[in-house]
């Protein structure tokens, strides 16, 4: 039994943590990073995805709350996903009102334009994955499904697919403190509203669809999630202007139950869609 145990060791990926000095945000981002099993062994290229946290998560959550690593060595070992390296990149953290949250542009966190400028070109050079939009993916839970919806809204020629969790994606305006105070969630919140999906399907033009559909769409939210209506409401203005999208509503809520169940979909999704 303990040799057994030793070589289905040898054979499991294993999460890197590591650090990006960004310009453009003034400071140092983590990140963790899934390397499939020999990795370090090889020269192979691999297909890229990244994977987003939600509001008041960091990059840790989706390897210490969603078992990330143990399902994708399973999916990978099982062959319902193809080998990949996987980016899981800190946009944020539990103290909402006083840190920066979001994958969005606001006020003092840029960092949409880090995360294509900076984050992207570096973790994809030293980690030989990605490169190209038919090699690369992204999804995410609630924040960071609202961000994955919206960074292939605004970059379709970026990613092959998008798999989208529980997504936030639109609010209402940014609300002020007494005597006019905007916190830190003022901003989060402003972002979402100036960069709502639905908004952005009200507005896109015929160029634009034909772009978007170029991506792959899949939607997932549980039946009690108070976000599943908004998410089928883009769901259904994506299929009104003739863009393909998958839609599952399940059974569950806004909570890692149902993304650990999600993520066991949304791999197996990014693989069929990368170029073989």
């Amino acid at each position: 039994m303990s040799l057994l145990v030793a070589c289905t060791a040898t054979w499991a990926g294993r999460i890197v943590t590591d650090s990006i000095s960004s310009t453009t945000l003034g400071s140092t981002v983590k990140y963790n990073v899934y390397l499939p099993s020999g990795f370090e062994r090889g020269q192979i290229h691999y297909p890229a995805t990244y994977l987003l946290h939600g509001l008041t998560d960091t990059y840790e959550a989706w390897d210490k709350k969603g078992g990330m690593r143990e399902i994708t060595d399973e999916l990978i070992e099982s062959g319902e996903a193809t080998a990949m390296v996987i980016v899981m990149p800190n946009a944020g953290g539990p103290d909402v009102n006083n840190i920066p949250n979001g994958y969005f542009n606001m006020p003092g966190w840029a960092y949409e334009d880090f995360f294509f400028n900076e984050l992207m070109p570096e973790v994809e050079k030293k980690y030989r994955c990605g490169g190209s939009k038919e090699q690369r993916a992204v999804m995410g839970l609630s924040m960071g499904g609202g961000g994955s919806t919206v960074y292939c809204q605004r970059h379709p020629d970026k990613f092959s697919s998008c798999y989208a969790m529980s997504p936030w994606l639109t609010s209402g305006p940014g609300r002020e403190g007494k005597n006019g105070e905007k916190t830190r969630m003022y901003y989060t919140t402003e972002a979402v509203h100036s960069h709502s999906a639905l908004t952005f399907m009200d507005n896109a033009d015929d160029g634009v669809k034909e772009q978007l559909r170029t991506v792959k769409w899949f939607f997932d939210c549980g039946d009690d999630d108070l976000l599943v209506a908004d998410t089928f409401e883009l769901y259904k203005k994506i299929r009104l202007a003739g863009i393909h999208a998958e839609f599952r509503v399940r059974n569950g809520g806004h909570t890692w139950e149902y993304w650990r169940a999600a993520l066991r979909m949304s791999l197996p999704f990014a693989s069929r869609n990368f170029s073989k």
